[in-house]
């Protein structure tokens, strides 16, 4: 099971990105394991981490109100009519934002992970390739306009 020490950093570092970068307000949800391993919403970033003892997969993934409102106000801009290029793009930035940001975090306990670079994903209900068979933690977050969730699949090598 992954430990609470693993999953606030990422919890953190997506309230700090989305909240700093994109000024849009975020509530956490409830934390919940996961029971089948498609995508949440219709744009998601899949990224490797790996250390001496640990491996799996970070992502995050939109619900196209919720990414189309956070991507507008971080390149200050007007609300895009559907996703493109530009907003995918975006969802890897913020991908790797995150999961830089947990990965300072996870170093300062003595957690030091190599990131891969994110994998993009469009359409909802697509099949994510996990990297590892553990359980996967999956921390929902709420915006005014939608929903998204950050998906942590961390297990020991």
């Amino acid at each position: 099971m992954l430990k609470a020490e693993l999953i606030n950093p990422f919890l953190n570092a997506t309230k700090n990105v989305i909240e700093t970068m994109a000024q849009t307000r975020i509530k956490a949800g409830k934390p919940y394991l996961k029971d089948d391993k498609l995508a949440f919403g219709e744009v998601t970033g899949v990224i490797g981490m790996s250390s001496e003892t640990t491996s799996g997969t970070m992502i995050v993934s939109f619900s196209a109100p919720a990414i189309l409102k956070i991507v507008a106000n971080m390149l200050m801009e007007p609300l895009r009519p559907a996703i493109d290029d530009e907003v995918v793009d975006a969802v890897g930035e913020i991908t790797n934002m995150i999961c830089g940001g947990a990965k300072a975090e996870l170093a300062k306990i003595n957690h030091n992970f190599d990131l891969a670079t994110p994998t993009m994903l469009v359409g909802k209900g697509v099949e994510i390739p996990y990297y590892s068979s553990t359980p996967t933690i999956v921390i929902p977050f709420a915006t005014e306009e939608g929903g998204f969730v950050v998906e942590a699949n961390l297990g020991t090598c």
